[in-house]
């Protein structure tokens, strides 16, 4: 019988609060969880339950007050500062609501961005630039600017750049929340092809039900605490 493998992410008895002014405000109390390689997880709650901060905790972007996040073998709760921007810049593709986009550059220019930060030649950032934006249907709007492209080509060319650096995980806050329903259904399609055909791992925050339908699991937040879920 063969061995259950490691979970890609485990959260640990994670807890974070935030101070105003004088008082300490909890957003999560004692959370744990697995991740499954290659699963796509919804994190669902109603505003402030703490879904985007636990999103940000297991990117890297923010840290807890207490507990442990491994991922991939690497606990990153203790990795300092700098060791954790490079393991994050290698590790984690990052997908918004609003896209994030720079205006001034082109969909080409936006998806090379996180590849400046990597050893690669100016050939091979052009090589991997044009793998990502084949793979989201966009090579022939490479050149075009963000005001030239609709909601959903922005966030393509978003996903594009997420998927640039070949990332272990990709976490979605909100990525269909600024799109119509033709070009929503279009982005989680693309996510749930990069989870089946390329074996990534997403986890989103997202209000939507619908979105939620396509995950492969839920978690649910209620002030601070994970109440249900499935999967």
């Amino acid at each position: 019988m063969a061995e259950p493998m490691e979970p890609i992410v485990a959260v640990r008895n994670l807890s974070k609060s935030y101070r105003r002014g004088n008082q300490v405000v909890p957003v999560l109390e004692d959370i744990s969880f697995d991740i499954a390689q290659g699963e796509f997880l919804a994190l669902m709650g109603p505003s402030g339950s703490g879904k985007s901060t636990l999103l940000n905790l297991i990117a890297g972007i923010d840290k807890a007050d207490n507990g442990n996040i491994t991922i991939g073998g690497v606990e990153i709760t203790t990795l300092p500062e700098a060791e954790l921007a490079v393991w994050r810049a290698a590790n984690v593709g990052f997908i918004f609501q609003f896209y994030n986009l720079i205006p001034v550059l082109t969909a080409f220019e936006n998806v090379e961005l996180p590849l400046l930060l990597t050893g690669l030649s100016r050939r091979e950032r052009r090589e991997h630039v044009a793998m990502a934006l084949s793979l989201v249907n966009l090579t022939d709007r490479m050149d075009h600017y963000p005001s030239q492209l609709s909601g959903g080509q922005q966030q393509r060319v978003a996903i594009a750049r997420a998927m640039v650096t070949d990332p272990e995980i990709l976490v979605a806050d909100e990525p269909t929340g600024d799109l119509d329903r033709v070009s929503a259904a279009e982005i989680l399609s693309l996510m749930d092809r990069l989870v089946n055909e390329f074996g990534k791992t997403i986890i989103m925050v997202t209000h939507d039900p619908k979105a939620a339908e396509k995950a492969h699991s839920m978690r649910h937040l209620e002030k601070g605490l994970l109440v249900n879920g499935f999967g």
